[in-house]
């Protein structure tokens, strides 16, 4: 039987977060307290190299736009025909061929063949939506659509601008995997004490090891109540002034509910250092770089190497005592207004959360192939940029008649 938990280790158990940092580059500097930044990594000139994409990090698309262009009036238009090939037309125009599921025994798991360290959160509530859409656009990078693009750009927007509100972004160069690690790290820092004290904290990142993978995402925004309960809020921009349609509030109360799962395990000391870095390749012994230095000696600490860091961010937290999420809420926004169209508390399911946890990572680890949507879902399909070349439509796994959704 399998079972679902986090990386523990008994010899260090410890909890990985981070925000807002420290301060600005003027010489008259205010107190670290006085104020809020938080520091992003940015290479160096010549490092490229050296910093792969998920050296810088890891991030989560912390908004659900793409689904805004799903769910809208988009659904009326005639469905698209299935083309004979699975092949998609690249950007010069000729197509692009798909790499087709071996029956049987995969070569290689879908984690290996897209070489993935780590899943985001986001990644497994996109499958939540239609996991072959999901696999398809990871095998189809850069076939974003224009529109679809400038949704996104527009709700990133929106978020940054909240971000803003609580403190600013200072840019440290950085010259290999280990210095932005450590950028985080020194984040965490100055925030878990914001956040102990009762503060206002966004853009707050979590991880943990769940069935052999390390899972990691972004909580848009965590504060205290009135009662003092520690309440997430999910902020979900929207291109029309509508609320969405079921399946997309769905998707969402999965990406919080997990969001919280992690987080719990996290202030409980359940997430092991060590799978971090086994997960992450990342070397603690090395050296940091002079610029990650001067900000970690700016800010009182005095470190030399990535696991410095890491032992004093783990002793922080074990005396922090941070609660677990008391409430779940994901706020929808109108782009164009920014005005609120309603909110939604999100009550805790654990099971059904961790039961569709282990049936979404099967796929990531190469224990059963994708799968597409159910009948009663294929709607969805009407306005899929794959449904062309969908493998699970062509083989009559959705019906042929797409059914229309239901709105309430």
């Amino acid at each position: 039987m399998q079972t679902w938990s986090f990386g523990a280790s008994s010899s260090s158990p410890s909890v990985v977060i981070w925000h807002s940092a420290f301060p600005r580059e003027e010489e008259d500097q205010p107190s670290l307290e006085a104020w809020p930044t938080r520091t992003c990594a940015m290479a160096e000139p010549g490092e490229e190299e050296a910093v792969s994409a998920e050296a810088s990090g890891f991030s989560d698309m912390s908004d659900s736009e793409f689904l805004d262009l799903e769910d809208s009036q988009e659904l009326r238009a005639p469905l698209s025909k299935p083309s004979p090939s699975s092949e998609l037309p690249g950007k010069d125009g000729k197509p692009i061929s798909l790499p087709k599921w071996e029956r049987g025994l995969a070569v290689s798991s879908p984690m290996e063949r897209f070489q993935l360290r780590y899943l985001c959160v986001t990644d497994l509530s996109t499958q939540d939506w239609c996991e072959q859409q999901m696999v398809y656009g990871k095998e189809l990078p850069g076939s974003l659509s224009p529109e679809k693009a400038a949704v996104l750009d527009t709700g990133a927007s929106i978020h940054l601008a909240r971000e803003l509100e609580v403190h600013d972004l200072v840019t440290i160069p950085i010259t290999s995997k280990e210095d932005t690690w450590a950028v985080k790290f020194l984040n965490m820092l100055s925030m878990i004490p914001t956040l102990q004290s009762g503060g206002h904290i966004r853009e707050f990142p979590v991880f943990g090891e769940v069935e052999g993978v390390l899972l990691v995402g972004v909580i848009d925004e965590l504060h205290y109540t009135a009662k003092g309960e520690l309440e997430l809020v999910e902020l979900k921009t929207r291109r029309g002034p509508v609320l969405p349609l079921e399946a997309q509030k769905k998707k969402d109360r999965f990406q919080v509910s997990l969001y919280k799962y992690i987080f719990d395990a996290m202030v409980q000391g359940k997430v092991a250092a060590a799978r971090l870095l086994h997960h992450a390749k990342l070397h603690p012994e090395k050296p940091l770089g002079p610029s990650v230095l001067k900000h970690a000696q700016r800010g009182g600490f005095s470190v030399t190497s990535l696991g410095d860091l890491m032992e004093l961010v783990f002793l922080s937290l074990t005396l922090s005592d941070l609660p677990v999420i008391d409430i779940l809420k994901i706020e929808y926004i109108h782009q164009e207004t920014a005005a609120l169209l309603g909110s939604e508390i999100v009550f805790f399911e654990e099971k059904e959360l961790r039961n569709k946890v282990q049936h979404y990572l099967a796929y990531w680890v190469g224990r059963r192939e994708p799968q597409g949507v159910d009948v009663e879902e294929a709607w969805k399909c009407r306005t899929c940029s794959y449904a062309g070349i969908c493998e699970w439509r062509k083989g009559g796994a959705a019906h042929s008649s797409m059914l229309a959704p239901q709105t309430k």
